[in-house]
């Protein structure tokens, strides 16, 4: 619930000035897929999760069941195989999540080195929520902010553009090689 700071206009020699009650204990997490594949639409598939106010009991964050989870609805709504490539963030590197993708042949794992976080899309789309929709704002609840999260979400996700520019950002690009030779070849 503590505000994103962004740059703003404001009148000269007048600093704008935005008041926050204080930290907040509660959190709210979100884990996203930016999801490729040549000649086609890319998709932005998304969980925001609001965690109890309690602190000492449970997990704060997304455990790797969750990610789990997330990863087997974007193969159900995608109809393809998965090659995930994942950051260095501990529940991606979890036994159980490699043990998943083991008995799965349908879900293929690449596991970035913890130096280039610039190589995964998703830190677009963060970037696009803390510079947007995020930015210079003081949440009044939880449900402000939620509402605030699934808007911009759903704002990224609605324009492939957008998408398409967090991997161009990353200097990566999609190359596509069939695995079944042309007829004309």
């Amino acid at each position: 619930m503590t505000a994103a700071r962004a740059r703003t206009w404001g009148r000269r020699g007048q600093t704008p000035l935005v008041r926050v009650r204080g930290r907040s204990w509660r959190r709210y997490s979100i884990t996203a897929l930016c999801c490729y594949r040549p000649g086609e639409s890319c998709r932005l598939i998304y969980r925001p999760r609001r965690h109890p106010t309690y602190r000492g009991k449970g997990r704060n964050s997304f455990a790797w069941t969750d990610d789990r989870d997330l990863i087997v609805r974007a193969h159900i709504q995608l109809k393809n195989p998965i090659v995930l490539i994942r950051d260095d963030l501990n529940t991606h590197r979890a036994a159980g999540m490699r043990q998943y993708a083991d008995e799965h042949d349908w879900l293929i794992i690449v596991q970035l080195p913890s130096c280039v976080p610039d190589l995964n899309p998703v830190e677009g789309v963060w970037s696009l929520l803390r510079r947007g929709p995020l930015a210079n704002i003081a949440f009044t609840d939880d449900d402000h902010l939620e509402r605030t999260l699934r808007r911009g979400l759903r704002h990224i996700q609605q324009r492939p553009h957008l998408i398409d520019g967090c991997l161009t950002g990353t200097g990566l690009q999609l190359t596509h090689h069939p695995t079944t030779p042309r007829r004309d070849q």
